[in-house]
């Protein structure tokens, strides 16, 4: 059997075994197609994927195949995905959970967005939409709805908390992630007002503490609106890029803590660089419409849902020193799961069938050496509460 047909029929059977179906059988094969196309290839040209799928037909033909795919208005992303990410998630119940929400620009012209669950140094995604417009700032309206999505598809009673960049400061957002009982921890633009019981208005900017140093303020409100009882952690901490001013709200009181948990929202800025220049070279496919470009989206986040459910079964199955050189773990779930299958195509090895991301602490933390594990990512000097 051909490399490119074993790689399609256990992609096939992921996708199967989660109960991802199609009206049109040929659309269900021209998906598992495109991956293929995608892993082997390792870029987003449909002319390439076309060298990968057997058949009699010109390669023209299965190219224009490919295009009608994307530009089916009947294909509706996220119903295919829903079942594929519940899969995913079967075993997280009451499980912490941490999304970040996120904006990514592609030719200046559209803009996605997107939420992820993190996940062992990297973010799977978990549902997104692609706006036609110039700006990474998008309204609350536009993409609100995402928000009951993804709670539709996480199993009962996890713990969730939704991280965002201050591009996402909207207390309508606060407001609705606390209606679906979910925690945020959120950075906030430093010309916001902040209000404290018995003191005078001020903004966050005035509010910042000199360098090394971190101060947090609880029960106090935000905004005009004087939305609240929040919490603030606001710090001018060290980074490996220099000093940074972070001021982030949360609805729960702020520690120390709220910074490390904040920084998590980063693997999803990954994540965007494992579409783009580091991995399936999103910003190449030149593919000028919103919602073709969100049916390729769903291509991508079921490759990277495959890819990183590899990178995790590799880990427990102990053969990680199979495709990983590293004595320190320097590679992610998803370079780990794409070295694997390379592998696995040329020598045999089993391929998964099924998707699989395990709740809890990764095991092997990501790291790129030694030094890097040794050095603390934000070090400060002092910490004090304001009044």
């Amino acid at each position: 059997m051909s490399e490119n047909l074993r790689l399609y029929q256990q992609i096939g059977q992921f996708i199967g075994q989660a109960g991802v179906s199609f009206r049109d059988v040929r659309n269900l094969v021209t998906f598992v197609w495109a991956i293929v196309g995608l892993l082997l290839s390792e870029q987003i040209h449909l002319s390439q994927w076309t060298l990968f799928r057997p058949g009699e037909s010109k390669a023209a033909s299965k190219e224009r195949q490919l295009s009608r795919w994307l530009h089916n208005r009947k294909i509706r992303p996220g119903n295919i995905y829903h079942n594929l990410v519940v899969a995913a998630l079967l075993h997280w119940r009451e499980q912490q959970v941490e999304l970040a929400l996120d904006s990514s620009l592609l030719w200046n012209r559209f803009v996605v967005v997107r939420i992820s669950l993190i996940y062992r140094g990297r973010a799977v995604p978990l549902a997104w939409l692609v706006l036609e417009q110039a700006s990474a700032s998008v309204s609350f309206e536009n993409y609100a709805a995402l928000l009951p999505e993804v709670m539709r598809l996480l199993p009962a009673g996890c713990n969730v908390i939704l991280l965002a960049d201050r591009g996402f400061t909207d207390t309508r957002l606060m407001q609705l992630a606390l209606a679906q009982g979910w925690h945020f921890a959120i950075r906030l633009k430093t010309s916001l007002w902040v209000y404290r019981p018995g003191q005078p208005r001020r903004k966050v900017m005035s509010l910042l503490p000199g360098q090394g140093q971190i101060a947090l303020l609880h029960q106090v409100c935000i905004t005009a609106q004087k939305f609240g009882p929040v919490h603030l952690a606001l710090g001018r901490v060290r980074t490996p890029k220099g000093y940074q001013s972070w001021a982030v709200v949360s609805d729960r009181p702020t520690s120390l803590e709220t910074f490390d948990e904040y920084g998590l929202r980063f693997d999803i800025e990954e994540n965007f660089l494992d579409d783009k220049s580091a991995g399936f070279q999103l910003e190449s496919s030149e593919i000028e419409d919103a919602a073709a470009l969100s049916r390729l989206c769903l291509i991508l986040a079921t490759a990277t849902l495959y890819l990183v459910s590899t990178g995790t079964a590799v880990v427990a199955w102990q053969r990680r020193h199979w495709v990983d050189t590293h004595w320190q773990r320097g590679l992610s779930y998803l370079q780990l799961g794409w070295r694997w299958v390379r592998r696995a195509l040329l020598e045999g090895l089993p391929l998964l069938s099924s998707p699989w991301l395990e709740p809890g602490p990764d095991p092997e933390p990501v790291f790129a050496s030694k030094r890097q594990a040794a050095t603390s990512t934000l070090s400060f000097s002092s910490i004090f509460m304001l009044e």
